[in-house]
Protein backbone atom coordinates (compact mmCIF):
# COMPACT_ATOMS: atom_id res chain seq x y z
CA UNK A 1 0.00 0.00 0.00
CA UNK A 2 1.22 3.24 -0.74
CA UNK A 3 2.50 5.57 2.43
CA UNK A 4 3.23 8.81 3.24
CA UNK A 5 6.95 9.08 2.70
CA UNK A 6 6.28 7.48 -0.79
CA UNK A 7 3.15 9.71 -1.58
CA UNK A 8 5.35 13.07 -1.32
CA UNK A 9 7.68 11.29 -3.78
CA UNK A 10 5.28 11.10 -6.16
CA UNK A 11 4.13 14.76 -5.15
CA UNK A 12 8.30 15.84 -5.34
CA UNK A 13 7.95 14.25 -9.21
CA UNK A 14 5.04 15.81 -10.42
CA UNK A 15 6.21 19.21 -9.10
CA UNK A 16 9.57 19.21 -10.88
CA UNK A 17 8.48 17.50 -13.92
CA UNK A 18 5.26 20.18 -14.21
CA UNK A 19 8.19 23.36 -13.83
CA UNK A 20 9.90 21.85 -16.41
CA UNK A 21 7.05 21.47 -18.59
CA UNK A 22 5.11 24.96 -17.76
CA UNK A 23 7.69 26.89 -19.54
CA UNK A 24 7.68 24.69 -22.89
CA UNK A 25 3.56 24.35 -23.18
CA UNK A 26 2.34 27.55 -21.91
CA UNK A 27 2.48 29.04 -25.36
CA UNK A 28 0.78 26.33 -27.22
CA UNK A 29 -2.11 25.92 -24.53
CA UNK A 30 -2.68 29.70 -24.55
CA UNK A 31 -2.69 29.49 -28.62
CA UNK A 32 -5.20 26.23 -28.32
CA UNK A 33 -7.49 27.58 -26.12
CA UNK A 34 -7.51 30.83 -28.42
CA UNK A 35 -7.71 27.67 -31.00
CA UNK A 36 -10.67 26.38 -28.83
CA UNK A 37 -12.67 29.72 -28.21
CA UNK A 38 -12.91 30.12 -32.19
CA UNK A 39 -14.30 26.79 -32.94
CA UNK A 40 -16.66 26.12 -29.85
CA UNK A 41 -17.34 30.16 -30.16
CA UNK A 42 -17.11 30.00 -26.45
CA UNK A 43 -13.99 30.32 -24.13
CA UNK A 44 -11.85 27.76 -24.96
CA UNK A 45 -11.47 26.36 -21.19
CA UNK A 46 -13.80 24.15 -19.75
CA UNK A 47 -13.77 23.57 -16.10
CA UNK A 48 -15.95 21.41 -14.03
CA UNK A 49 -16.07 19.44 -10.12
CA UNK A 50 -14.25 16.30 -10.26
CA UNK A 51 -13.62 13.95 -7.40
CA UNK A 52 -9.97 14.32 -6.07
CA UNK A 53 -7.66 12.68 -3.46
CA UNK A 54 -9.64 11.93 0.32
CA UNK A 55 -12.92 12.69 -2.05
CA UNK A 56 -11.89 16.22 -1.79
CA UNK A 57 -13.69 18.39 -5.08
CA UNK A 58 -11.78 20.16 -7.39
CA UNK A 59 -11.66 22.22 -10.34
CA UNK A 60 -10.73 20.35 -13.64
CA UNK A 61 -9.29 22.07 -16.23
CA UNK A 62 -9.55 20.79 -20.42
CA UNK A 63 -9.68 22.80 -23.62
CA UNK A 64 -13.63 22.99 -24.70
CA UNK A 65 -14.52 20.94 -27.47
CA UNK A 66 -18.13 20.92 -27.64
CA UNK A 67 -20.08 23.35 -29.08
CA UNK A 68 -23.73 24.37 -27.92
CA UNK A 69 -26.37 24.38 -31.01
CA UNK A 70 -29.75 25.25 -30.75
CA UNK A 71 -32.53 22.74 -31.95
CA UNK A 72 -35.20 23.74 -34.30
CA UNK A 73 -36.93 23.42 -31.35
CA UNK A 74 -35.86 25.29 -29.29
CA UNK A 75 -33.66 23.03 -27.08
CA UNK A 76 -29.66 23.35 -26.38
CA UNK A 77 -27.62 20.50 -28.16
CA UNK A 78 -23.93 19.89 -27.01
CA UNK A 79 -21.98 18.34 -29.64
CA UNK A 80 -18.23 18.02 -30.38
CA UNK A 81 -16.93 19.75 -32.88
CA UNK A 82 -14.60 18.18 -35.67
CA UNK A 83 -11.16 19.76 -33.92
CA UNK A 84 -13.03 18.81 -30.65
CA UNK A 85 -13.34 15.50 -31.85
CA UNK A 86 -9.30 15.35 -32.62
CA UNK A 87 -8.66 16.98 -29.15
CA UNK A 88 -10.59 13.98 -27.49
CA UNK A 89 -8.75 11.44 -29.56
CA UNK A 90 -5.23 12.82 -29.34
CA UNK A 91 -5.95 13.77 -25.48
CA UNK A 92 -4.35 17.24 -26.67
CA UNK A 93 -8.15 18.68 -24.50
CA UNK A 94 -5.84 17.23 -21.14
CA UNK A 95 -3.17 19.66 -21.86
CA UNK A 96 -4.24 22.72 -19.25
CA UNK A 97 -4.48 19.95 -16.78
CA UNK A 98 -0.84 20.35 -16.36
CA UNK A 99 -1.90 23.39 -14.46
CA UNK A 100 -4.13 21.17 -12.17
CA UNK A 101 -0.56 18.89 -11.32
CA UNK A 102 1.60 22.10 -10.65
CA UNK A 103 -0.98 23.50 -7.90
CA UNK A 104 -1.55 19.87 -6.47
CA UNK A 105 -4.54 18.59 -7.61
CA UNK A 106 -3.69 15.96 -9.73
CA UNK A 107 -0.54 13.67 -10.42
CA UNK A 108 0.63 12.94 -14.03
CA UNK A 109 -0.29 9.31 -12.83
CA UNK A 110 -3.44 7.82 -11.17
CA UNK A 111 -6.88 7.20 -11.50
CA UNK A 112 -8.88 9.65 -13.68
CA UNK A 113 -11.13 11.72 -11.47
CA UNK A 114 -14.66 11.29 -11.88
CA UNK A 115 -17.31 13.17 -11.91
CA UNK A 116 -19.25 13.15 -8.31
CA UNK A 117 -21.73 9.85 -8.30
CA UNK A 118 -18.39 7.48 -8.70
CA UNK A 119 -15.30 7.45 -6.68
CA UNK A 120 -17.03 9.67 -3.76
CA UNK A 121 -19.43 6.67 -3.19
CA UNK A 122 -16.67 4.26 -2.99
CA UNK A 123 -16.70 1.73 0.32
CA UNK A 124 -14.69 -0.89 2.35
CA UNK A 125 -11.06 -1.60 0.73
CA UNK A 126 -12.30 0.32 -2.37
CA UNK A 127 -12.15 3.59 -0.86
CA UNK A 128 -7.81 3.09 -0.84
CA UNK A 129 -8.22 4.31 -4.77
CA UNK A 130 -8.98 7.69 -2.82
CA UNK A 131 -5.78 7.92 -1.16
CA UNK A 132 -4.02 9.03 -4.16
CA UNK A 133 -4.46 12.03 -6.41
CA UNK A 134 -6.31 11.97 -9.43
CA UNK A 135 -4.02 11.09 -12.36
CA UNK A 136 -3.76 13.01 -16.26
CA UNK A 137 -3.05 9.23 -16.65
CA UNK A 138 -2.78 5.39 -15.25
CA UNK A 139 -3.34 1.93 -15.70
CA UNK A 140 -6.93 2.14 -16.21
CA UNK A 141 -6.71 5.15 -18.54
CA UNK A 142 -4.47 2.78 -20.87
CA UNK A 143 -6.81 0.46 -20.75
CA UNK A 144 -9.78 2.40 -21.56
CA UNK A 145 -8.58 4.62 -24.34
CA UNK A 146 -11.04 3.54 -26.58
CA UNK A 147 -13.66 4.16 -23.43
CA UNK A 148 -15.86 6.84 -25.49
CA UNK A 149 -16.20 4.10 -28.66
CA UNK A 150 -16.74 1.00 -26.51
CA UNK A 151 -19.94 3.16 -24.63
CA UNK A 152 -21.35 4.22 -27.91
CA UNK A 153 -21.79 0.51 -28.89
CA UNK A 154 -23.96 -0.49 -25.91
CA UNK A 155 -27.48 -0.95 -25.89
CA UNK A 156 -27.15 1.62 -22.30
CA UNK A 157 -23.80 3.04 -21.98
CA UNK A 158 -24.73 4.72 -18.60
CA UNK A 159 -25.87 0.92 -17.40
CA UNK A 160 -22.36 -0.38 -18.82
CA UNK A 161 -20.32 1.85 -17.65
CA UNK A 162 -21.44 1.78 -14.08
CA UNK A 163 -21.75 -1.98 -13.92
CA UNK A 164 -18.87 -3.81 -16.47
CA UNK A 165 -16.31 -0.03 -16.87
CA UNK A 166 -16.45 1.51 -13.58
CA UNK A 167 -16.12 -1.46 -11.37
CA UNK A 168 -13.04 -2.67 -13.60
CA UNK A 169 -11.73 0.75 -13.08
CA UNK A 170 -11.74 0.31 -9.43
CA UNK A 171 -9.97 -3.42 -9.59
CA UNK A 172 -7.13 -2.13 -11.70
CA UNK A 173 -6.63 1.58 -9.67
CA UNK A 174 -6.92 -0.77 -6.27
CA UNK A 175 -4.41 -2.47 -7.95
CA UNK A 176 -2.29 0.64 -8.89
CA UNK A 177 -2.67 2.13 -5.05
CA UNK A 178 -1.42 -1.72 -3.31
CA UNK A 179 1.54 -1.74 -6.05
CA UNK A 180 2.63 1.68 -6.53
CA UNK A 181 6.49 2.28 -6.73
CA UNK A 182 8.23 5.46 -9.25
CA UNK A 183 9.18 3.16 -11.84
CA UNK A 184 5.56 2.09 -12.01
CA UNK A 185 4.85 5.69 -12.42
CA UNK A 186 7.25 6.35 -15.17
CA UNK A 187 5.97 3.21 -16.90
CA UNK A 188 2.73 4.70 -17.01
CA UNK A 189 3.73 8.06 -18.93
CA UNK A 190 6.10 6.37 -21.29
CA UNK A 191 3.17 3.60 -22.31
CA UNK A 192 0.76 6.77 -22.44
CA UNK A 193 3.07 9.10 -24.68
CA UNK A 194 3.53 5.82 -27.20
CA UNK A 195 -0.10 4.93 -27.20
Amino acid sequence: MINRKQLLIKRIFDLILSVLLFPILFSPIIILVLISTIDTKQYGIFSQLRVGQHGKLFKIYKLRTLRQERHHLGHLNRSATRLGKFFRNTKIDELPQLFNVLIGDMSFVGPRPDVQGFADELIGEDRVVLNVKPGITGPATIKYKDEETILSQQIDPETYNRTIIWVDKVEINKKYVQNWSFYLDLNFIIKSILN
